[in-house]
């Protein structure tokens, strides 16, 4: 199986680290990308790191990871609750999946408490900030080991 983890990123994530710090936090996504570049590293693992504001781009790295990655971190961000096509997407690409949130979702306004992505998801995290990303990162590193389910 390959060793290669996309980490997938939706809209507005470009604007952490100065869009609602109170919700978000101050690190940028820059932080976050080398947050997990450096557990990437520790765990033997390839990473590529993306961020778009755009569904069809995503739609695209999604299914381009079928037969190719050995698993996908995604923050779907606000098109958690709203998108179908992605939530098929990431079924179609036969992928295993991690859904990340920085914030604790189910804390927040109503409408966010509904996920397309997360009855398809191995795992979800949500509300442990950056360091989500991390735990992700290392669950996938255990079941390329075979230590984990």
């Amino acid at each position: 199986m390959p060793s290669i983890v996309m980490v997938l990123n939706g809209p507005n994530l470009n604007l952490l680290g100065t869009r609602e710090p109170a919700t978000y936090g101050h690190e940028t996504l820059a932080d976050v990308a080398a947050l997990c570049g450096r557990s990437a590293e520790q765990l033997g693992l390839k990473i590529e790191f993306r961020q778009t504001n755009h569904e069809g781009e995503l739609l695209d790295w999604i299914h381009g990871a079928r037969g190719r990655c050995a698993g996908i971190v995604i923050n779907p961000a606000a098109w958690t609750h709203t998108s179908v096509a992605i939530r098929d997407a990431l079924v179609a690409s036969e992928v295993p999946v991690i859904e990340v949130h920085l914030s604790n979702v189910h804390a927040r306004e109503a409408f966010r408490h509904h996920s397309f992505v997360s009855p398809i998801a191995k795992a979800v995290l949500a509300g442990f900030g950056s360091h989500g990303y991390h735990l992700a990162l290392e669950h996938f590193s255990q079941l390329l080991k075979g230590t984990s389910q």
